[in-house]
Order: structure tokens, then C-alpha cells, then sequence
């Protein structure tokens, strides 16, 4: 656990922290626009500078900010421990690095975050909380594929499902509609090894599962590929889809690329500025 958070905040500090702003007068520390003074504005917040070069006084308006609560959601069923080889990180590694590290990001902003679930952490801020949730993120679970739990998701928050989603579809898509009915917004991003995509198998194969439950022998292995490569884009595509008709966003991260780009990608799509 020690070592999985100081790598997440090793990653996380290569992001430049944004802030949240409602685009809306209110409490806050940033100028978002000059408006005509009213009667019962205070005088002390009229600003005499820009006021100086009209015929009336004006005040700024500050933009209103407010803390989100975000709450995450990583697979870690024994599915997600593979690696094809042993220089990349397995599924499930790369998917806590990249939750913890938007979760760091997250935190340092103000926010509030949580862990989904019927096991998961109530949001909260602080390193207290990191280290809980870096605590809870190290733990396996039994199952080969896992679904999302949307369970202690408060209403009008922001979600993040980090999996490779290629378990039974329709728990994830309920999982996401369900969501998306009360008032939740959010990102899925896929972890997928490049071995997952690419699908380089010749001759005499056998396949199986992290967790031995399913196996499958075949003499001709390359004569899979087609309908493999044909089944995983129609995964995407149904995955992408859901994301539209959601208000979701969603994107695929590869094991053997950097995951500064994936943790830049899920800064944005949680603040929604892509």
C-alpha cells in the first residue's frame, strides 16, 4: 500500500491543478465578470480602478466554486492481474496507480472523494483518506470479473470506473444508467494490455483465466483473430455508445503506454473540460 500511494502522488504531481468553478456569482476567490453597482452592494467591493473610467461604479463578481464529491469505482477482480509480459504492469496495478493518482489530484483540490461499493470509503478530504483509500484499493477480490457498485453514491456526483470492462456487459451498463438516473456524472476508462488488442497468437494456443475458470484450447489460434479483434471493437463501441447516451465519457488506456497521458485525460473528463 505505501508503495502504491507514493507512486500515485509521483504521478499525480505531474498534473497542474485546475479549480472548479460553477460559471455563476457566488463565494469564491476568482474574478469572473464587472457589473453595475446595486443599491445595497457594500462599498468596500466596488472597484474604484475600473470604476474611474466610466460614468457608474462597479463591483467584480467572484465565480462561485464548490467542493464535488467524486466517487471511485476500480475492478479488481482476478481478471484485471494480467500482464503478457513480465517489463508491463498487470491491468489491476495500472488501474489503482491511475485512480489513486485523479484521486490525489482531486483531493488537493478541494474536493471530496470516496470509494463505491458495498465495502467502500464515505467521501472525505485529506491525506487521511488517501491513505484509506489506497488501503482499500490494494485489497483482491475472489471474483474473476467484477461489475461496478454504485452502492453509497450520493445523488448529483461525479463517478469513475476504471476497469477493462470485458465481463458481462449488461451489469455495467445498468450500473452506469442507474447512475446517470440520479443525477451522476462520470468516466470509464478501460485498462487494456496491448496483447488484449493486438490478439498475436499462432497455432496451438490454450486460454485461460487469471482465476483458471475458463479455458480454452485451439490448434488454430490465428484463425481467431478476426472475430476476436471484431468482438473487442464492438465492445468498445457499445461501451462508447453508453457513454453518449449517458452524459459519461469514456476512453481506452494501454498498459505499455505512459499513464500520465491516461490521468491528464481522466483530470479533464472529471472536471469536464474535454
Amino acid at each position: 500500500m505505501p508503495a502504491l500511494l507514493a507512486e500515485a502522488q509521483h504521478l499525480a504531481a505531474t498534473i497542474v491543478l485546475g479549480e472548479h468553478g460553477r460559471r455563476r456569482a457566488g463565494m469564491g476567490a476568482d474574478f469572473w465578470q464587472y457589473r453595475a453597482a446595486q443599491p445595497g452592494d457594500d462599498s468596500r467591493i466596488i472597484d474604484w480602478r475600473r470604476s474611474g473610467r466610466a460614468d457608474v461604479a462597479f463591483v467584480q463578481d467572484k465565480e462561485w466554486q464548490t467542493a464535488q464529491t467524486v466517487m471511485v469505482w476500480v475492478d479488481r477482480g482476478r481478471a484485471m492481474s494480467f500482464a503478457s509480459v513480465p517489463a508491463l504492469p498487470a491491468k489491476g496495478h495500472r488501474a489503482r496507480l491511475l485512480a489513486l493518482a485523479a484521486a490525489i489530484l482531486l483531493v488537493r483540490g478541494g474536493e471530496r472523494v470516496g470509494l463505491g461499493g458495498a465495502d467502500g470509503l464515505p467521501p472525505r478530504r485529506g491525506a487521511t483518506m488517501l491513505a484509506r483509500l489506497a488501503a482499500s484499493l490494494s485489497e483482491d477480490r475472489a471474483e474473476e470479473y467484477v461489475a461496478p457498485d454504485t452502492t453509497g453514491m450520493p445523488p448529483r456526483s461525479r463517478a469513475l470506473f476504471v476497469s477493462d470492462f470485458l465481463g458481462d456487459p449488461a451489469p455495467i451498463e445498468r450500473a452506469v444508467a442507474e447512475s446517470a438516473d440520479r443525477g451522476i456524472k462520470g468516466a470509464m476508462l478501460q485498462i487494456l494490455d496491448p496483447q488484449e488488442e493486438a490478439f498475436p497468437f499462432q497455432g496451438r494456443t490454450i486460454f485461460e483465466s487469471m482465476g483458471g475458470g475458463l479455458r480454452h484450447e485451439t490448434l488454430k489460434a490465428g484463425e481467431l483473430r478476426a472475430r476476436y479483434l471484431d468482438r473487442l471493437a464492438e465492445r468498445k463501441a457499445r461501451l462508447a455508445d453508453l457513454a453518449r447516451a449517458t452524459g459519461w465519457m469514456f476512453s481506452t488506456h494501454h498498459t505499455d503506454t505512459v499513464p500520465a497521458r491516461a490521468l491528464l485525460w481522466l483530470h479533464a473528463a472529471l472536471e469536464r473540460r474535454i
